[in-house]
């Protein structure tokens, strides 16, 4: 891991270590490490963070600024997003790929037992995590994700993402991002926009803004049948035996109450919270799943099975 430091860009996350490792394939992939405060105790499991579908580490720094120092993080660029290099073929962004470079991610980083924490697409991926990864796993959060996604979801999913955004100031990315997303967080005000903005894109050589991720992962998100094999059903069984959250946002058009009901039929033990007033997907830093994230940690530090 290099030893570099680096800062959140609004100042309000613990410095991190920028941790490094090479894909099968040959991808320099990046990660943040959130180092644990020294009088933690060295078996305390580690919290992984992975993010959605066009997100990035720097989405885990709200998270980051409550917990870092408590608990030791680590926030995933996901190939083709944030400081991650970009595939040379396009149909390397599949689950399959995220799998086999988390897989390596664990081993390069050091990690042992470990609480996922997965927002959208890495909720998925924390699901099927279970079939390498079980006997590491101390817990699971699943922000706003289920086995079923919603077909309205994910038609806004598949038309939004590599969608373009090219903007002169962070001030017109952030008003931008606000008109396109309103629905979702629809209380926030310019200053939460614009922390949004630096989480969500990035300033280019030219001075420009854009989004910090390879539009060509829309290509095979958009391919029929790109999950096909995967029974994410019996990924969440295998879940079981584990402390589990699942948060929803109130307004989510990705998982409906209805799944979630679901999910909890299968996975009796598992904790729920609703965030109000908020759409696909909770930033992790609302009251309601504060305390809910807060609730699922304290489990797994009792060691309770839930």
């Amino acid at each position: 891991m290099a030893a570099a430091q680096a800062r959140a860009a609004d100042g309000a996350a613990p410095a991190w270590e920028q941790g490094w490792y090479w894909s099968g394939d040959g991808l320099r992939l990046h990660y943040r490490d959130w180092p644990a405060a020294a009088d933690v105790s060295p078996g305390q499991p580690v919290l992984l963070c992975l993010p959605g579908l066009t997100r990035t580490a720097a989405d885990f720094e709200p998270l980051a600024a409550r917990l870092a120092g408590r608990w030791r993080l680590v926030a995933v660029d996901l190939r083709g997003r944030g400081e991650s290099a970009w595939a040379k073929d396009s149909l390397t962004y599949l689950p399959l790929n995220y799998l086999h470079d988390l897989r390596l991610l664990i081993e390069s980083a050091g990690i042992g037992r470990f609480v996922v924490i997965g927002s959208s697409v890495g909720g998925l991926l924390t699901m099927q995590l279970t079939t390498g990864h079980r006997a590491a796993m101390a817990g699971a959060i699943l922000n706003d994700i289920g086995p079923d996604i919603e077909p309205a979801g994910l038609a806004r999913l598949q038309a939004n993402v590599g969608r373009g955004g090219n903007w002169p100031t962070w001030v017109h990315a952030a008003r931008d991002l606000a008109t396109r997303n309103a629905g979702i967080y629809p209380l926030w005000q310019l200053a939460d926009w614009l922390a949004f903005a630096k989480r969500l894109c990035r300033l280019t050589q030219a001075g420009r803004i854009v989004f910090d991720y390879d539009p060509r992962i829309a290509e095979p998100f958009r391919l029929p049948g790109r999950d096909a094999g995967a029974d994410l059903w019996a990924a969440l069984a295998g879940l079981g035996g584990l402390p589990v959250l699942s948060l929803r946002g109130e307004n989510s058009d990705v998982l409906t109450a209805a799944t979630q009901k679901r999910m909890q039929a299968r996975l009796p033990e598992m904790m729920v919270a609703t965030v109000p007033g908020v759409g696909h997907a909770p930033t992790l830093g609302e009251p309601e799943a504060v305390a809910a994230v807060d609730t699922l940690l304290e489990a797994v530090l009792r060691g309770e099975t839930r």
